[in-house]
């Protein structure tokens, strides 16, 4: 398969769109939403196997946030799963101290890592542990008008102060910058409350996360499968939005969809980081595969007719999906949250995915995603530990 014609547009943005990329968003999601059947939902016949509980869909907007949307859905189902009421998390509150973080990275880095709207998986995690954790209802990231997040603007000028700082024109950086680039964060997304009061009671953000939220952020693994690196050891995910330089576990390529069906049968849901440029992703028909032909060399007719039906799909190998990943046709698009497993008529498996790009395709912000995807075009999963296989768990060393 070859990349698709919107591929580029990806190759810096990390998982949906950097800050220089950001207005492109709605024109992003209308181009999928065009990749459709006449009769979208006609051909494909859907049983839930299982449908692990979730929050309400949500809409990053025009912002490259997935990563914090989808992952601050992944731990309202955790709370979910340990028998609590759900609380929205404010994914803005996570981006915006991931911002900050990935700012200081940035200046310390003399400009050489990525900046922008992208991150990851961990991010959230690693946010959650040191700022904890706001309800969204208490921290919007809309402070100046807006209904939906537009950070466009917002990136230019922070990426054009944090170059002027490493550019250094008083020879030494003075002590106010990391202040003076907060502060226009905050600017643009409101400041953070320091207690904010939630259902009667008065909280800090780190005890929000403590008494209410509760989860434990060492019980979270992230796991991919590349076969550059030995299997059952960790290495540094190398795609642009690793900001942090965060190390993944390497298990091999069915094992992927080996922990993510035994985390779902066990009640466990999974944060998906994953690429959506493919023209056999399709938003608007909720249905994503990999077409056992290529998508350059099929007709017209079997391009309009791609999502007509389940179709058959090319059989994902550790070489095709390596080979796919080195040469840029796998990228770091988009982060997502897999809440369950469906078959279709034929049986074949899909997984559930919830989106962040609101209710407006054919199954409300849910897609079906077929496994041999999943295998193809993950580049990480992030997962509570409990819901990986006991051999599994024994060869990673945990």
């Amino acid at each position: 398969m070859t990349k698709s014609l919107i591929k580029p547009l990806f190759l810096a943005s990390g998982l949906l769109l950097s800050s220089a990329f950001g207005y492109a968003q709605d024109n992003l999601v209308n181009s999928l939403k065009n990749n459709q059947s006449a009769n979208s939902t006609a051909g494909f016949k859907f049983t839930d196997i299982i449908n692990l509980e979730n929050t309400p869909v949500q809409n990053q907007g025009s912002s490259g946030t997935c990563w914090s949307y989808s992952t601050n859905s992944f731990l309202e189902s955790e709370m979910i799963r340990m028998g609590k009421k759900p609380v929205v998390l404010s994914q803005i509150y996570s981006a915006r101290n991931a911002y900050v973080e990935k700012g200081i990275n940035y200046v310390r880095m003399h400009g050489a890592v990525t900046l922008g709207d992208g991150g990851a998986l961990h991010d959230v995690i690693n946010m959650y542990r040191k700022y904890g954790a706001v309800p969204q209802i208490n921290y919007t990231g809309l402070n100046y008008g807006t209904k939906k997040n537009k950070f466009a603007e917002m990136g230019a000028i922070t990426s054009a102060m944090l170059e002027a700082v490493v550019k250094n024109a008083n020879g030494t950086l003075t002590p106010n910058w990391e202040k003076a680039y907060a502060g226009m964060i905050d600017s643009y997304l409101g400041e953070v409350p320091k207690k904010f009061d939630y259902q009667g009671k008065t909280y800090t953000p780190q005890t929000f996360a403590k008494e209410v939220v509760g989860i434990k952020p060492d019980d979270y693994i992230e796991l991919s499968s590349f076969s550059d690196h030995p299997f059952y050891s960790k290495f540094t995910l190398l795609v642009p939005d690793n900001w942090s330089f965060d190390q993944v576990s390497n298990v091999p390529i069915n094992e992927i969809t080996e922990i993510i069906d035994n985390a779902l049968k066990k009640g466990y849901s999974v944060a998906w980081a994953t690429d959506v440029s493919e023209k056999s992703f399709s938003y608007k028909n909720g249905v994503a595969y990999v077409p056992a032909k290529a998508a350059e060399d099929m007709t017209a007719e079997e391009t309009a007719a791609m999502f007509s039906e389940p179709k058959p799909e090319m059989e994902i190998t550790q070489e095709i999906r390596q080979t796919a990943f080195d040469n840029y046709q796998t990228t770091d698009d988009h982060g997502m949250h897999i809440v369950g497993l469906a078959k279709d008529q034929n049986g074949r498996e899909y997984y559930i995915v919830k989106n962040s790009w609101g209710v407006t395709n054919d199954y409300k912000g849910y897609l079906y995603v077929t496994k041999n995807y999943v295998k193809y075009k993950t580049t990480a999963i992030l997962l509570h530990k409990g819901g990986i296989p006991g051999a599994i768990s024994k060869k990673l060393g945990l």
